[in-house]
């Protein structure tokens, strides 16, 4: 058992470090097995050694951020936590700056941190993860944050039109209709990003296009920012199909789940295969999201743990 004490710069500072009814405080309890509380301008930690040290590392980067910006929200909080958690050194990351005043896009973890690096630094980026780490959220935003900044002139977001145990054919509408549906999630992240108008105006001038993966047979894309979203639903033939559609100047993120696979049991995932035949490739990089990443509600973390566990205790 050992104990640590940190300085407040001042009194005022332990209402944004704490939270509003102590919810930072909370969630860093929480996190980690410490006993916290606060005393004349001091804050004092017990617990074991290593964790000690950890809290004790998470209150000053909190404490930092205070000084620097006056504020702190949950995001901040879990972002310093799984960075020191991770055993990584913490480091402000750079806000992705999308169309959307007063949006505030950021990595919130250290997996996170490393895909939206990776994105910056190479022109193809495939990442595998787990649902609810960000992997179409963060892209999207890269995606849109070049555009603002003009250095792409086009956003192509693709899509499988894979059924997930469900006939396409006996839903109602027309081809369109059937395939919207599959869309969706991608233009809900970037309606988030881009004012309705500024978006409705792209998306008739084709700077901005949602489409599935089928339409993009035959075309060569320059300048552009392509996203594959749900790629472990692409097979082989069409996984290579969409890679070289790359054009001069354009970047390509690809993105999935390899553990939500819906092809059928005889087809190889496209995501599969590449991630592990493309290894090596100057210019192309592979990132690997864990559960620990995951930023939704607290239960998609303990939701996925189950699943993943289920089946290796039946085995």
């Amino acid at each position: 058992m050992s104990e640590s004490t940190i300085s407040l710069v001042d009194a005022k500072s332990l209402l944004p470090l704490f939270g509003t009814r102590d919810q930072h405080l909370r969630t860093i309890r929480d996190a980690l097995p410490v006993a916290i509380s606060a005393r004349d301008n001091q804050i004092r930690i017990q617990g074991d050694d290593a964790a000690v040290a950890q809290a004790t590392e998470v209150f000053e980067q909190l404490q930092a951020i205070v000084q620097r910006s006056g504020s702190l929200d949950a995001d901040d909080v879990a972002r310093v936590l799984g960075t020191v958690k991770d055993g990584q050194p913490g480091s402000e990351p750079t806000t992705i700056e999308v169309f959307t005043a007063g949006r505030k896009i950021r990595p919130r973890t250290a997996g996170q941190s490393q895909y939206v690096n990776a994105i910056r630094e190479h022109d193809v980026v495939f990442c595998a993860g787990p649902a609810g780490t960000g992997k179409t959220y963060l892209a999207v935003a890269m995606a849109v944050a070049a555009l603002k900044q003009e250095r792409i002139r086009k956003i192509v977001l693709v899509r499988p039109a894979v059924e997930a145990g469900e006939s396409l054919g006996f839903l109602p509408g027309d081809l369109q209709a059937k395939i919207n549906p599959y869309l969706r999630p991608l233009l809900d992240s970037l309606r988030e990003m881009v004012d309705f108008e500024q978006m409705k105006r792209y998306t008739e001038q084709d700077v901005i296009e949602v489409i599935p993966l089928a339409y993009m047979r035959g075309r060569t894309l320059n300048e552009a920012f392509i996203i594959l979203d749900e790629a472990q639903n692409t097979t082989v033939s069409q996984m290579k199909m969409f890679l070289t559609r790359m054009g001069r100047g354009s970047r390509i993120v690809v993105s999935g789940d390899t553990t939500q696979v819906d092809l059928p049991a005889h087809m190889q995932s496209g995501l599969i295969d590449a991630m592990r035949r493309l290894r090596g490739i100057d210019g192309l990089t592979h990132i690997t999201l864990t559960n620990a990443d995951i930023v939704r509600h607290p239960l998609v973390q303990q939701i996925v743990r189950a699943y993943e566990e289920g089946p290796r205790k039946r085995r």
